[in-house]
Formats: structure tokens, sequence, C-alpha cells
């Protein structure tokens, strides 16, 4: 099955860093833990992978983007 152009994926890092900067602007991102990351990333609209389909190594680039986008 093909994804859509507009849904994400966990291999989306750079989008999804860009969207969780997006929707929290106020927040530090170093300041959460991955479980509660995961969570708003999986809240996304457009995201559409399989939840458990990520791991830390891919949680760790999300992280580091969202980080790039806030430095911005």
């Amino acid at each position: 099955m093909t994804p859509e152009p507009d849904e994400l994926r966990w291999t989306d890092v750079e989008e999804i860093g860009y969207r969780l900067f997006e929707a929290h602007p106020e927040v530090d991102p170093l300041s959460i833990g991955f479980p509660q990351m995961h969570g708003w990333v999986c809240e996304l609209e457009g995201f559409a992978d399989d939840p458990r389909a990520t791991s830390e190594k891919i949680l760790e680039a999300i992280l580091m983007a969202w980080i790039d986008e806030r430095e911005d």
C-alpha cells in the first residue's frame, strides 16, 4: 500500500520535527521524554504509520529535528 503524499511516516523525521515545533512552540524538546514525544507524534494530523514501528534511533532523530526547528 502506497502512502498518500501528505501522510507522515516515522522516517519523515524533519517534517515531524517541524510539526512538533508548530504544535508545541512553548515546549523545550529536551524537557520531555520519548514516551510523551511518541504520543505527540502519533497525534499529529496526517500521521499514518504504525505507532509500534519506531525505535530509539528514530525518536532521537525526531528530537534533533525539533531542536533544530526551535533554534532557527
